[in-house]
């Protein structure tokens, strides 16, 4: 074999450990079967039979958790989905310490989502969603953090409740619209009769103001086609008459 042929091969085998890395790509790098260090983005060389590399995406991934039905704290079976976005953070942990750290994730996380939704009542699921999804980012994001993942959001998607229930809700609805309503127009009714009561009183001090009202009355009823006739007595006539009605009882019971 010729010195030529020679330098060829070796420099084949010098250009076949070059590796590129992209911007979201991280390279795990194996020597012998031991972990020796991470490489990228860009340019790196690795030893060709030597070493070996496991690339790994950091980017932030979506993942849909599949729809679960599970039974809440008040007995009631739901149907509850979610949405998952992690990154990982530590490439050689997300490669060394787990198997599959992508199901690894996702397993936990439908674990967690069943176990919170058995600690909590169908209206807290419904009520306090915000409160839900951050108890349950909490709890993955805690768990996943020895695996070099970083659980940035979880949120509850969707939550399905049986036929029943909904029927049942709508109707405690109703009624607590109806009570509303009623205690609105009781309000209503109360603060009229104080009003009315306050008028009242007013015009028993002032007999002008009676007498205003009483002509307002009658303006009031001319203004529809009526064919009836209304004649509206002064309140002179009838505290005369009282006076006159009180004199003579009087003198009888003397």
């Amino acid at each position: 074999m010729s010195l030529l042929t020679i330098v060829l091969i070796i420099v084949a085998l010098l250009l076949s450990g070059i590796r590129v890395a992209q911007e979201y790509e991280r390279a795990i790098v194996f020597r012998l079967g031991r972990f020796v260090g991470t490489r990228g983005p860009g340019l790196y060389w690795i030893i060709p039979f030597i070493e070996r590399q496991q690339t790994i995406d950091i980017r932030t991934k979506t993942v849909d958790l599949e729809q679960q039905e599970t039974i809440t704290k008040d007995s009631v079976t739901i149907k509850v989905n979610a949405v998952l976005w992690f990154r990982v953070v530590n490439p050689a942990d997300a490669i060394i310490k787990v198997a599959n750290f992508n199901q690894a994730v996702y397993q936990l996380s439908v674990t967690a989502l069943r176990n919170i939704i058995g600690q909590h009542q169908l209206d807290e699921m419904l009520r306090e969603r915000q409160q839900i999804n951050a108890a349950l980012l909490q709890i993955v994001d805690a768990a996943t953090e020895n695996w070099g993942v970083s659980v940035e959001l979880v949120e509850i998607k969707d939550v399905e409740i049986p036929e029943s229930m909904q029927r049942a809700m709508a109707r405690e609805a109703e009624a607590i619209r109806e009570k509303r309503a009623r205690i609105i127009k009781a309000e209503a009714e109360l603060e009229a009769s104080i009003k009315l009561t306050q008028g009242a009183k007013q015009m028993e001090e002032s007999p002008i103001a009676l007498e205003l009202r009483r002509m307002q009355m009658l303006s009031e009823i001319g203004i529809d086609n009526n064919t009836t006739t209304v004649v509206l007595i002064p309140s002179e006539f009838t505290n005369a008459a009282k006076s006159f009605t009180q004199m003579v009882t009087q003198d009888k019971a003397e």
